[in-house]
């Protein structure tokens, strides 16, 4: 009897919920339960409308829906952030926990709602198993959250609709409906938080690089959108278009998000930023560093592009060297977090923008780099990249800034977390830089025992969990902030499950694995 991967990937996802829900155990968890086990029977229906080709959009091929691992992120972290801000008694944060859990559970039940009603003939099991969990949710939400703070989370229900239909018209075959659910529902949430704080200056607060990431995203969101729309009306290889492409850029970027960032950090964000940066001489070190590993990561995109042309070379990069960017990010993001937390977070926002940005120029084929970063990045291109936009190197560096960007820093005392949260900071680098690369290349090349139903090794998920575990001990060494205090069972077990969910999602795994180890080592 054949292992159906989509059966084990849920159990996984079950697992983790089930440690959520007995180290947590309140309202709050519980429907958390409930709301894996409804997505686990709409998953079903999603994945029979993918097949049948009557998902109303076009989404990523060769992938089932993902709505259960995608559904539960947000209710999860919500739920997790929720405990660690209790502890340290910050009222403030642990409300906004809550809004994030209600959040999650609303944008996943929509998505639910959206697929049992396109489904015929209608599935009555189903509907009535959704609808006992969203009573629940809903009865949840009555008991718990303040009328403010249920408007905020419609809100946000508001502008993930609008914002999922103008992203999914302009990008198919760009996401899988768990992918979309992740993507579109953290912008949508961060959109409306950079509003809500915009229209009450008098109550902002917090450390000024936490508004970097917010302005960033609206900036290329509000770019990206425009220039989608207009170049639906004009060519966009000219160079009249790239000329108005980069005025339009410049023009958003210094009158309208310089502004909007200087109000918010109450300092012209260039001086703020020259500040910052030459704070001390290991932020000049770290930054020469970067430099340099980037030119490194640029050098062997054009060898590997040399290659190919002389002929001595497949067409497509292996999995081998597509890994060699992973351990190029592995060498960035270590040295940032054991000496400057902050300097890392400010310059991973940094990239973010600027490969957005350059996304934009090789899809609109904006002169002069258009059409050689199409060139140069075709290369690189797996069955993931199957829609007009390359993401694949985007994800990558969400994988890895998330961890950090996510981190509870006002609920942590002195800026660190004991026992297993101490690592928080490292999820991204351990379940991606290490084990999923670790699980890519020895799979890949010594691996014969495959897991049932998937193309994955057992070699490559063993060497991926002990790899993951020599990192830990590595960290212990040089980042002296660790005190793990007696977790290491924990850290194991929770290094484990993620590995395992490696090994039988199909969903981007650069993005959905960090977040679940980011959520097992915070409790």
């Amino acid at each position: 009897m054949q292992t159906n991967p989509v059966l084990v990937e849920s159990a996984v996802v079950f697992s983790v919920v089930m440690c959520v829900h007995m180290a947590v155990w309140n309202q709050h968890s519980w429907c958390c339960v409930a709301l894996v086990i409804q997505a686990f029977y709409v998953q079903h229906k999603w994945d029979r409308l993918l097949r049948n080709g009557n998902a109303v959009f076009q989404w990523r091929p060769s992938a089932n829906s993902g709505i259960v691992p995608a559904a539960m992120v947000m209710p999860l972290l919500g739920v997790a952030l929720r405990e660690k801000c209790a502890a340290s008694g910050n009222v403030y944060f642990e409300r906004f926990s809550m809004v994030v859990t209600v959040t999650g559970m609303m944008l996943a039940m929509f998505l639910s709602l959206l697929a049992l009603g396109i489904t015929r003939p209608v599935p009555t099991n189903t509907c009535v198993i959704a609808g006992v969990a969203c009573s629940a949710i809903l009865y949840t939400v009555k008991q718990t959250l303040t009328v403010s703070e249920v408007i905020e989370v419609l809100e946000v229900l508001l502008i993930f609709v609008y914002l999922s239909l103008i992203v999914l018209y302009l990008l198919p075959r760009c996401f899988t409906p768990g992918e979309a659910l992740l993507v579109v529902g953290g912008v949508s949430f961060i959109v409306n938080q950079l509003i809500k704080r915009s229209l009450n200056l008098a109550e902002v607060k917090g450390e000024p690089v936490h508004y970097f990431l917010p302005v960033v995203v609206v900036g290329s969101l509000l770019l990206g959108v425009f220039f989608a729309l207009l170049f639906c009306f004009m060519e966009s290889e000219t160079w009249v278009s790239s000329l108005f492409f980069h005025m339009m850029t410049a023009v958003l970027g210094l009158g309208i998000l310089m502004p909007w960032l200087s109000l918010l950090i109450r300092r012209h964000p260039i001086m703020w930023l020259l500040d910052f940066v030459t704070l001390n001489d290991r932020r000049l070190c770290l930054l020469g560093y970067w430099v340099l590993l980037a030119t490194l990561a640029t050098l062997v995109v054009l060898h590997q592009n040399h290659q190919r042309q002389s002929g001595s070379k497949k067409h497509q990069a292996s999995t081998v060297v597509r890994k060699y960017f992973h351990l190029i990010v592995v060498a960035t993001f270590v040295p940032g977090l054991v000496y400057d937390r902050q300097l890392l977070h400010v310059a991973s926002v940094g990239c973010l923008g600027a490969f957005l940005l350059l996304e934009y120029v090789r899809y609109f084929r904006i002169r002069p780099l258009g059409q050689v970063l199409r060139q140069l990045l075709s290369l690189f291109l797996d069955e993931r990249d199957s829609g007009p936009l390359i993401l694949t190197h985007i994800y990558l560096l969400l994988g890895m800034s998330l961890p950090i960007w996510l981190f509870p820093g006002p609920c942590a005392p002195k800026g660190i977390l004991p026992g297993a949260g101490g690592l928080v900071p490292y999820a991204g680098v351990l379940a991606v830089g290490v084990g999923d690369t670790v699980a890519s290349v020895f799979g890949s090349s010594l691996g014969e025992i495959r897991w049932p139903g998937t193309r994955k090794t057992v070699e490559g998920t063993a060497t991926s969990v002990f790899a993951q575990i020599i990192a830990v001990a590595i960290f212990l060494i040089f980042d002296s902030a660790i005190n793990l205090n007696s977790t290491y069972s924990w850290i194991v077990g929770s290094i484990t499950l993620v590995a395992m969910l490696e090994a039988y999602t199909s969903q981007i795994d650069n993005l959905l694995l960090p977040l679940y180890l980011f959520i097992l080592l915070l409790l």
